[in-house]
């Protein structure tokens, strides 16, 4: 597994990051929980994650009502010489109590101490998403509080539009603040918005893209066929309002996706991701692989680099799609 540089964090991260967000259920939705990976599920998907080289893990404050965050810090506990980076989020919802995603100083600074006491420790912070009632040097000024005392060793920013991460990287140069290092993002065949806009700014300020949802949430595995009903356990039974509705042209793109996969003797899930590693802007997407099969669609896809002409060939696949 190569490494690649973090955006100025000064840090290296794997190819691929191991997302925990389904340990314990499937993302923040209270409706999910128990429905994703239990506890030891979890940490056997870690180890796995580990023997194949990935060296981040990362969760969130809000993802199964801590449970992803509790596992990932007894992982570590079991693990105390390994140097797995931990990345958490913070910023959505913890509490029926709160109603928006929320980056005060104060809210930073409780959620924090949480997370960190689950965890054990926090190498990478990211904004949950944008906070657009709280001024952001007010975030930024958190962010930079806890990085120079040493309990986080960079941040970044997830779920943001072109405009905020520029408003953003604007305020930290004109107040003197650290900025963010890099995005995440969703970004797959299947969504390409950051090209257009979000791109511009990673290029121009050198940031990390550690974009999730390579497969947009399972969609392009090739684990669903037309005409057959899902598997009870699918994501497109737990949570279908998580996922792009499949409809004609998705299925057509899904069958060329299918073709074009067996021409090169990989999975579909492999040249899927494999579309996304291998652009150049990418520094490493997020992937939850559950067993042993999806674990070698992983590796397959480190190992297959697509140059441009091969990835617009297949992003043709799905250009009908609006």
């Amino acid at each position: 597994m190569k490494q690649r540089p973090l955006g100025g964090t000064g840090l290296t991260v794997s190819q691929v990051l191991l997302g925990c967000g389904s340990i314990g259920g499937i993302g923040t939705p209270a409706s999910t929980r128990g429905k994703g990976l239990r506890v030891d599920e979890g940490l056997a998907q870690i180890d796995a994650a580990d023997t194949l080289g990935i060296t981040v893990l990362d969760t969130a404050d809000s993802y199964s009502g801590g449970i992803s965050e509790q596992v990932v810090g007894l992982w570590s506990i079991e693990h105390p010489d390994s140097e797995m980076l931990i990345s958490t989020k913070v910023g959505n919802l913890v509490s029926p109590q709160q109603r928006r995603v929320t980056l005060t100083a104060e809210h930073i600074t409780r959620q924090f101490a949480i997370s960190e006491e689950r965890l054990g420790r926090v190498d990478l912070y990211l904004s949950h998403g944008p906070d657009d009632e709280t001024p952001i040097e007010e975030t930024l000024e958190t962010f930079a509080g806890l990085l120079e005392s040493g309990r986080i060793r960079g941040f970044g920013a997830c779920n943001v539009s072109a405009s905020q991460l520029e408003s953003a990287l604007i305020a930290a140069d004109r107040h003197g603040l650290p900025r963010y290092e890099w995005v995440q993002n969703e970004y797959n065949l299947l969504n390409r918005d950051d090209e257009s806009d979000v791109w511009r700014l990673v290029a121009e300020h050198c940031l990390g893209y550690t974009p999730y949802s390579p497969l947009a949430g399972g969609t392009l595995s090739g684990r669903y066929q037309q005409g057959v009903a899902p598997d009870p356990g699918s994501r497109l039974v737990v949570a279908p309002g998580s996922l792009r509705p499949l409809d004609e042209p998705t299925w057509r793109g899904l069958d060329l996706l299918a073709a074009a996969a067996r021409r090169r003797g990989v999975g579909t899930a492999a040249l899927a991701l494999a579309w996304v590693t291998s652009a150049p802007l990418v520094t490493a997407p997020l992937v939850a692989p559950r067993n042993k099969a999806q674990f070698t669609d992983v590796a397959d896809a480190v190992d297959l680099i697509l140059d441009p002409d091969e990835r617009a060939e297949i992003a043709a696949f799905f250009d009908r799609i609006s």
